[in-house]
């Protein structure tokens, strides 16, 4: 039997991956419909230093 490799997408936001229906790229994640899938989240956490 043979292996083939199918092409997908990944979203960067939750993980999810899935296969097109068509040819061109998706708009949206079909998971959590961000828009954003293809950037990475940003970390807005900050840690501040304790002064002592």
């Amino acid at each position: 039997m043979g292996k083939i490799k199918i092409e997908g997408y990944f979203c960067e936001r939750c993980n999810h991956k899935w296969i097109p229906r068509g040819n061109e790229e998706p708009r949206v994640c079909p998971k959590c419909k961000s828009p954003y899938w293809n950037r990475p989240k940003k970390n807005k956490i900050k840690k501040f230093e304790k002064k002592k």
